[in-house]
C-alpha cells in the first residue's frame, strides 16, 4: 500500500499551500482512506512551509455531557445504558446481543451476520408480528361467536357478577 497525493498539482498550481492530506491506496489502486502526511513527505508544502501557519488537530464532536457528568439522552439513544430510574428497557436483552454481535466486526459484516438479532430487536420494539397474531386470533373469536360455537364468558362480555 502506499500514499498517492491528493489534489496537490491544482493548489501548487495557484501558489496556495496545500494541506497534508493523502490518500492511502490499496494494491489495486482503490482510495482506502485519508491519512496526513508530515512535511518532509509533502514536496509542495516542504517549499511554503515558513508562509504556513501551524495545523492544529481539532477534535470534531465535543462530549459535553460526559465531561459534566450529566446524562440528559445517553438513556434514550442506547437502551443498555444505564436508566435514570434504574429500571430496564423492554427490549434490554434483544439490543444488548445485537450490540454484542455487531461489535467491532463492521457494518457490512454486521447485517449479514448479526440478522437475526436484529430482527428479534426490531420485533420487541414495534411488536409487528404480536398484533398480527393477535388480530387474527380476535377475528377468529368474532367469527365463532357469529356462527354460535363459541359464547364468551360474562366477564368479557362487560357482564360482572356484583362484588359485595
Amino acid at each position: 500500500m502506499g500514499l498517492v497525493p491528493y489534489g496537490f498539482r491544482g493548489e501548487a498550481a495557484k501558489g496556495r499551500s496545500t494541506p497534508g492530506v493523502a490518500l492511502q491506496v490499496s494494491r489495486c489502486g482503490r482510495p482506502l482512506r485519508q491519512v496526513s502526511v508530515s512535511q518532509a513527505d509533502h514536496p509542495v508544502a516542504a517549499a511554503g512551509e515558513e508562509t504556513r501557519a501551524p495545523r492544529l488537530d481539532a477534535m470534531p464532536f465535543f462530549d459535553i455531557q460526559k465531561r459534566l457528568g450529566v446524562d440528559l439522552d445517553r438513556w434514550m439513544t442506547i437502551q443498555s445504558a444505564e436508566q435514570p430510574h434504574k429500571l430496564s428497557s423492554r427490549c434490554h436483552a434483544f439490543e444488548k446481543e445485537w450490540i454484542e454481535c455487531s461489535h467491532g466486526i463492521g457494518v457490512i459484516r454486521a447485517e449479514k451476520e448479526c440478522k437475526l438479532e436484529y430482527d428479534d430487536f426490531v420485533e420487541c420494539l414495534l411488536r409487528q408480528k404480536t398484533m398480527k397474531r393477535l388480530s387474527a386470533i380476535m377475528r377468529q373469536r368474532d367469527k365463532l361467536i357469529k356462527e354460535g360455537k363459541y359464547t364468551p364468558p360474562p366477564h368479557h362480555q362487560g357482564k360482572e357478577d356484583p362484588r359485595p
